[in-house]
């Protein structure tokens, strides 16, 4: 009798469960009749539960198995554009079951120059188990335009409307839709709604707190590409024109920029910056927590008279602090801010570090110039349209609400410098730090690259801090983390200015035996 009255509950479950999915279904079909001004939808239909997503990108991770949910796809402001190009700000929406769905939407930040809808699993820095997974309704977007050639076409920039839809028009457009698709399919709105990106949706999310200070409640900014062309002045410019002038040079003059620095001088110039900054947070642990106190001069390398052994060249030394302090005008201005001296800036691959120059996907072949008019190169390196420099968020803050950002501190393509810059600007205008620490925090991640990669703890949850922030109003003071890189070790990632610090007992390969300091 107990196992008949097992299985009859199993029958009963599943068939309720069969039942939901097919109600659920016939709502999401219903979904492509919805009418909302200037806005297509082409598809709607639900995707079985167990769904794997492949990666998005060769080397990536799939995502998944991913719960049941309903996807909608569609297009804002179809038309045609420059040399008759179709246009249009394409858009997917996934939507749980309504007995799975938490309340909240979330939308996720796109990368580089866009043009792709990623698939709207919300798994943007959101730890071990994606935003769909936990219940919300997400969204994602191409911004406008199709990309043709890669991840860095930016040729749409040719016509003005999709230009301005990536600068800044089409994550709202997107938000706005994507909301009463929600309430449509929920028969009620979110209650709370999230923005995650990082790099390029790192800068979408500066954009949305500045331009659109209520379409979201909590936003978070990683790594933001928030000045791109004056991080490319500093990346393709002005650091190898300093290393070019000590590099050696090939038969015709012409600077050999990869044999700049040797695979011994690289390792000479790590072992004495980890020497030196490594244990200032308790432990020699291959981790600079607190490169900000990192007081490194490389010159205690430079070779001396006569010497040729366990030294680098007096000019290489040069041009490495001339580098990484960062472009300055003839009148000795600033710029864009330098880089950190970090335990990522000498990794090799896609994204190599600052001390191992090679090929890099994002700016093209490296100058073989070995000078540079930095005024001349500045004039043409701002673009107010897509750079996210306003610093008035006070109907945001007023708002209720809430901005976290994270930046790597080994990010070869931005400095993090920037956006601490941007982060510390906002006391000026929003009545000091202190108060601005009501609404904002920012995390500085040790040994991370542009957006994860280097050797680092690179997977953390900042999804969850957010929602905790805004819904209960638990400030992140840290966020734990944990990598591929140091397998078995967690740290917290301390919200500025404080880093972590070991307490001085317990296994130093656990978070909470560190504190923030």
């Amino acid at each position: 009798m107990r196992h008949s009255r097992i299985l009859l509950l199993a029958v009963a479950f599943f068939s309720i469960v069969g039942i939901a999915e097919a109600q659920a279904s016939d709502s999401c079909a219903d979904l492509t009749g919805l009418k909302l001004s200037n806005v297509e939808f082409t598809k709607a239909k639900m995707v079985p539960a167990g769904t794997t997503i492949p990666a998005p990108y060769p080397g990536g991770s799939s995502i998944g198995p991913l719960p049941a949910h309903c996807r909608v796809d569609g297009v804002i402001n179809r038309r045609k554009g420059v040399d008759g190009q179709e246009f249009g700000i394409g858009f997917a929406v996934a939507l749980p079951l309504s007995n799975a769905w938490n309340g909240d939407f979330m939308m996720q930040g796109g990368g580089g120059g866009n043009g792709i809808i990623t698939y709207p699993t919300g798994a943007n820095f959101a730890g071990d188990k994606p935003g769909l997974a936990r219940g919300f309704a997400v969204a994602s977007t191409d911004t406008g335009h199709k990309a043709k050639t890669g991840a860095f076409d930016f040729s749409f920039m040719r016509d003005q409307q999709a230009y301005l839809d990536f600068a800044f028009l089409s994550n709202a457009e997107v938000a706005g839709v994507a909301k009463q698709i929600i309430a449509r399919y929920y028969a009620k709105p979110a209650e709370y709604s999230y923005f995650v990106g990082c790099s390029t949706g790192g800068r979408e999310g500066m954009i949305l707190s500045q331009r659109y200070p209520t379409a979201f409640n909590g936003i978070v900014s990683g790594d933001p590409a928030m000045r791109t062309g004056l991080s490319n002045l500093a990346i393709a410019q002005w650091i190898p024109v300093a290393y070019n002038r000590a590099a050696p040079k090939d038969a015709s003059g012409k600077p050999e920029i990869d044999k700049f620095l040797t695979d011994d001088d690289r390792k000479l110039f790590m072992d004495e910056l980890m020497k030196q900054c490594d244990a200032k947070d308790g432990v020699a642990d291959g981790m600079i927590s607190d490169p900000l106190a990192c007081n490194f001069d490389p010159s205690a390398l430079a070779c001396k008279a006569g010497q040729n052994e366990n030294c680098i060249a007096p000019e290489k030394i040069a041009a490495i602090k001339n580098a990484f302090a960062g472009p300055k005008n003839a009148y000795g201005t600033q710029i864009y801010p330098g880089f950190l001296y970090d335990a990522g800036i000498t990794m090799k691959g896609p994204v190599p570090g600052l001390l191992a120059l090679g090929k890099i996907g994002l700016f093209g072949p490296y100058t073989t110039a070995t000078q540079l008019d930095v005024d001349k190169a500045a004039m043409h390196a701002s673009d107010p349209l897509v750079e996210p420099a306003s610093t008035n968020l006070s109907t945001f803050s007023g708002d209720g609400g809430k901005l976290i950002f994270f930046h790597g501190d080994s990010d070869p393509w931005f400095s993090p410098l920037d956006t601490l810059r941007y982060y510390k600007s906002l006391a000026e205008t929003n009545g000091g730090a202190d108060k601005v620490a009501e609404w904002s925090r920012i995390f500085l991640v040790p040994g991370m690259a542009h957006c994860g990669g280097g050797p680092s703890l690179d997977h953390f949850d900042m999804l969850t801090a957010i929602v905790n922030w805004v819904e209960k109003g638990r400030a992140p003071d840290s966020v734990v983390a944990t990598g591929k890189a140091f397998p078995g070790r967690s740290r917290p990632l301390c919200a500025y200015p404080k880093h972590a610090q070991y307490a001085g007992s317990g296994d130093t390969q656990v978070a909470r035996n560190f504190r923030c300091q």
